[in-house]
């Protein structure tokens, strides 16, 4: 009786197949694929004609390590992740048209054939430096292109190193150098010249002031502040009478001298 009951439990236990979060189940009978897709959970078979194909919709980090092209002709040493899933209402289509290989088969030729095709547009340095995120944008894009309408979703291509040929590290270290010197020295051209204009206007502002005072201090304007002295002096009880030609200024004293 207790075999009876293994035998039943064992026959229950083959006969499901569990589909775990971040992916769905395709079942195949005798070799051919149904249309349903599974999603996560426990799925009723028959352990003898049928097996669940079990596809990934979460997604995966499919680490690559690589040498790529560049424009004058350089091999670069590079580790690249592409970031992708499968769309689940997809995943009949996609293990009936590339197989259960299909990161191989896929994934990874079109990669290839996309990053080589990209990187050859760009100089070795340029893969070290800003214009990296613009590489892997055209990368994935490029993918994009090719896979998209396969039920592939490319979400991000990654560089996450590169190891440029020997000597071309120096020479991109002395570049990049020679280049903040040069920006230093723009720079400090800059403050000087600035500094120059700045004392420019600032004598320009003493030589307007002093032509401003020179021309207040008009002849007319020296005969008027004399005629004001004399008759300040005109009300003193101690005023004298006094003849002048009227252009120069008259300075008395209370006592006379």
């Amino acid at each position: 009786m207790r075999k009876i009951f293994a035998i039943l439990g064992l026959a229950v236990l083959s006969s499901c197949v569990v589909v775990n979060p971040g992916y769905v189940g395709v079942k195949s009978t005798l070799g051919k694929l149904k249309p349903r897709v599974y999603q996560p959970g426990l799925i009723s078979v028959n352990p003898f004609i049928t097996r669940v194909v079990v596809v990934p919709t979460r997604t995966v980090n499919l680490e690559v390590r690589l040498n790529l092209p560049s424009k004058e002709g350089l091999n670069v040493l590079a580790e690249i992740s592409i970031l992708y899933h499968i769309e689940s209402n997809q995943a009949p289509n996609v293990i009936q048209t590339v197989g259960e290989r299909y990161e191989d088969v896929m994934i990874l030729s079109v990669f290839r054939s996309a990053a080589a095709d990209v990187c050859s547009r760009y100089m070795a340095k340029d893969m070290h430096s800003g214009q990296r995120s613009v590489i892997e944008d055209a990368i994935k894009n490029h993918m994009d292109s090719l896979i998209a309408d396969r039920g592939f979703v490319i979400e991000s291509v990654l560089m996450k190193s590169i190891s440029l040929p020997s000597g071309l590290y120096e020479a991109i270290e002395s570049k990049l150098e020679a280049e903040q010197i040069a920006q230093r020295m723009e720079f400090e051209l800059e403050q000087e010249r600035l500094e120059a204009q700045r004392k420019k206007i600032e004598a320009q502002g003493v030589r307007d002031a002093q032509q401003v005072l020179a021309e207040g201090l008009s002849e007319e304007i020296i005969k008027w502040r004399s005629l004001e002295v004399l008759e300040k002096l005109s009300a003193s009880p101690n005023a004298k009478l006094i003849i002048t030609d009227g252009k120069a200024p008259v300075l008395i004293s209370e006592d006379g001298k």
